[in-house]
């Protein structure tokens, strides 16, 4: 079976500084994965490479989408990497505050409209149809998030947690087959996690997406992910199994410390 994405010597320069040196890793289809480490060690550097934020200075990244080929990613914009079908979402939640919920939702589902300039100035029944489509499929992922309760509220009016499940819903209206989560459970309460981490196995067994996330929250990493992946100082020091990794000496000094309760 092919990696849906596969990370080869992945190098992330900046000036006199490495973030990212010459890293490797891969994702399988259907998989729950982790990047972990320490503040700093380069995660979301790898995040923003993998999604055309950075144009990597060495190294390869590919993608094999379900039933589809292989193709390198390296230099893409963003948007064409999200056409490609990879979406994320953001440590800091961005999201548009003072347009509605459904509003955010419907903005995803833009790179997967075809209705041009002239459809959208001429109104014609293509268009119009076409619009009439994106909102109810936006609805849907709504339904999905339960957040249909909210979906005229302006977004900066949500609970914290409903907002990051909104940022979560707009990535999966981009309909894509590999979802990055960068630090989903940052600010959650313990009742918050728990129902993130539910519906993180639900995306990935009823949306059939693959899921790689970075996360700080141990407990969440460890009981959620099939594999888990560790850097430091942009190196990647460990990966394998939650178990694997909760007893590799090098990643307990690194990062886990001790006396970890997972």
């Amino acid at each position: 079976m092919e990696p849906i994405l596969d990370i080869k010597q992945l190098t992330m320069k900046f000036g006199g500084l490495t973030a990212v040196d010459r890293i490797d890793f891969a994702v399988m289809p259907g998989e729950i994965a982790a990047l972990i480490g320490p503040n700093g060690a380069g995660k979301t550097t790898v995040f923003n490479c993998i999604t055309g934020m950075y144009n990597p200075t060495g190294g390869d990244i590919s993608i094999t989408p379900p039933g589809g080929k292989r193709e390198r990613i390296n230099g893409l914009k963003i948007h064409k990497v999200t056409e490609r079908g990879l979406a994320r979402t953001f440590q800091n939640i961005r999201i548009f505050p003072d347009m509605t919920v459904l509003e955010n939702v419907m903005i995803g589902r833009h790179c997967r409209t075809r209705a041009g300039v002239l459809g959208a100035v001429l109104r014609d029944q293509h268009t119009r149809d076409e619009e009439k489509a994106i909102v109810a499929r936006s609805y849907e992922f709504l339904e999905k998030m339960s957040l249909a309760e909210y979906v005229n509220i302006l977004a900066k009016n949500l609970p914290y947690g409903a907002q990051r499940r909104l940022e979560i819903a707009r990535a999966l209206a981009t309909d894509p087959f590999l979802l990055l989560l960068d630090e989903p459970a940052a600010g959650m309460n313990p009742q918050e996690t728990k129902e993130l981490e539910s519906l993180i196995i639900r995306i990935r067994e009823e949306e059939r997406i693959t899921v790689l996330l970075i996360e700080h929250d141990m407990k969440l990493v460890m009981s959620l992910s099939d594999r888990v992946f560790v850097m430091d100082y942009g190196e990647m020091i460990a990966q394998g199994r939650p178990q694997e990794i909760r007893e590799n000496t090098a990643v307990i000094k690194a990062y886990l410390g001790e006396d970890i309760d997972a």
